[in-house]
């Protein structure tokens, strides 16, 4: 999140995790040498060296972009480092922009709870502070043998060492700008998958320590993953759009920003609900043909069918879930009084045309409803075993849970529809976000292999439940440090004030 916000103290984190993470290798390939491979050919091994690798690359090219991208790269990707931004902060970026001479009367706008009693004036004097420690700090600006490929780039000293400064410089004239522009891309990529990453790594290591998914159970194993994976990590999302990321679309429960305040690009992106059913969608559509994959070629089973039939809903409940949120749909919808509607000038009552509130904000059933119907048909689905049967039921009820707490939410919308670009955070949404990471938790505990191995140990399904649930809290209350910590560090390199209500303190 430092990196996203562009804080000074990136580099450094990054070089600190890197060697961490070193020195984790280093430490595993001794193990490795002096223990037998009990696991042969497993994906953790080849998937971690991969990995390092990638983060090593982002590392060289955090480096250069300090000298080769410099300035221009703050310049050209600030509208993407907004996407976990408080929506106060990026509305008054935005507006700066297109009003720079406005800078010099600093309002105060709220980007979280509204508290804070700083005044104008100090405020103005600290950001003048910050000006002149950043231009100290800064460093100078280089002679590029390419005029056209540096113009406005601005050197920042890395090391504080005349020679590694100097070397970093003379390797930036040999880097052209197509070059810096693929290097940049590359380090925002890596920003965002290295979550990805991270996740893949933990639970393929789950995997290899525990011996598990061997054979043809690893297509038990792979669905039981990814599938929890899906819901694992939208219940992270959730929790991110209830504390105000992705508000630049409309997705924290937030009236979206219109183009000015957001590029154009931002203003089309679908709302939420669109994208929650579009991957309902697709994966009905697409797990249709997968169900019976680990008996190919053998008899379909009532469960296989069983199976089936929930990613026919998947596919038939996403696409109504679409369908729902299309504009135009809705405008055909209201055809009959379409007619009457363009001939309203000669009708008294005129006020009884304008659209309700509801209008502007969309309030989407169908992604809670598909997720509660499976959670009702996960809870009574016969397993093999008893311990099975009842760690099924566990993360078939939290779906339930994700469910009620969306309906919630909607009837709180419903009744009082959001009116500010601000987040409104229900909180009905953090026992929703709760509700789909531990389900998804316990949705990969699962498997096959897994419940084995609770069953060969004399552990009940209790056991899996409560260590979720401990972990779960443990996930949330992370989440919500990483993005105030980013929000601190924005806050650092850029200090803007904010009032309580967003209206002039």
């Amino acid at each position: 999140m430092l990196s996203v916000a562009r804080s000074r103290l990136a580099l450094a984190t990054q070089v600190a995790f890197f060697i961490a993470n070193a020195l984790g290798l280093l430490v595993g390939t001794i193990y490795n040498g002096k223990t037998p491979d009990l696991y042969e050919n497993n994906l953790h091994h080849k998937l971690g060296w991969a990995v390092t690798w990638i983060v090593l690359a982002q590392l060289v090219v955090g480096l250069f972009r300090m000298y080769v991208i410099g300035t221009t790269a703050s310049e050209t990707n600030s509208d993407e480092s907004t996407v976990f931004l408080p929506t106060g902060m990026r509305d008054m970026t935005g507006y700066h922009q297109m009003h720079p001479d406005s800078s010099a009367s600093m309002h105060r706008y709220s980007h979280d709870s509204g508290q804070g009693t700083e005044s104008v004036s100090s405020r103005s004097n600290s950001l003048m502070g910050t000006n002149d420690e950043k231009e100290t700090e800064t460093g100078r600006s280089i002679d590029h043998p390419h005029d056209d490929n540096t113009e406005g780039v601005e050197v920042r000293k890395t090391f504080g060492l005349i020679a590694a400064d100097n070397l970093l410089i003379r390797l930036s004239k040999f880097v052209p700008r197509p070059v810096a522009k693929v290097m940049n891309v590359y380090y925002e990529a890596v920003d965002v998958l290295i979550l990805i990453f991270g996740f893949v790594l933990i639970l393929t290591g789950f995997i290899t320590y525990g011996g598990v998914f061997r054979g043809r159970n690893i297509f038990n194993g792979l669905a039981h993953s990814i599938k929890g994976g899906i819901f694992f990590w939208y219940g992270l999302l959730t929790l991110g759009r209830w504390m105000g990321c992705f508000a630049e679309y409309g997705w924290a429960w937030n009236v979206r920003p219109p183009v000015g305040i957001v590029s154009s690009r931002k203003a089309k992106v679908p709302s939420a609900e669109f994208v929650e059913s579009f991957v309902i969608f697709l994966y009905g559509s697409t797990n249709v043909f997968l169900e019976h994959l680990a008996s190919w070629g053998g008899a379909w089973t009532a469960q296989d069918l069983e199976h089936v039939s929930i990613s026919i809903m998947f596919f038939g409940g996403g696409l109504c879930g679409m369908l729902v949120e299309s504009r135009k749909i809705r405008d055909l919808l209201n055809g009959s009084l379409s007619r009457w509607n363009a001939s309203q000038d000669q009708y008294p009552y005129k006020d009884r045309w304008t659209p309700p509130t509801t209008y502007s904000f969309s309030m989407n059933p169908f992604p809670a409803l598909i997720i509660l119907l499976l959670g009702l048909m996960m809870s009574s689905h016969h397993q093999h075993s008893m311990v099975s049967t009842m760690v099924h039921k566990q993360w078939g009820t939290l779906f339930v849970g994700f469910a009620l707490a969306r309906a919630v939410t909607y009837i709180l919308t419903y009744l009082s529809p959001p009116s500010s670009y601000l987040p409104s955070r229900p909180p009905s949404e953090i026992i929703a976000s709760f509700c789909l990471i531990s389900g998804g938790l316990i949705f990969i505990a699962s498997n096959k292999d897994t419940v084995g191995a609770m069953e060969r140990h004399d552990l009940n399904a209790m056991f899996i439940f409560t260590v979720t649930m401990g972990w779960t809290a443990f996930l949330m209350a992370w989440e919500i440090i990483v993005l105030a910590t980013k929000g601190w560090a924005v806050r650092k390199r850029q200090p803007i004030s904010y009032a309580s209500r967003g209206n002039p303190a």
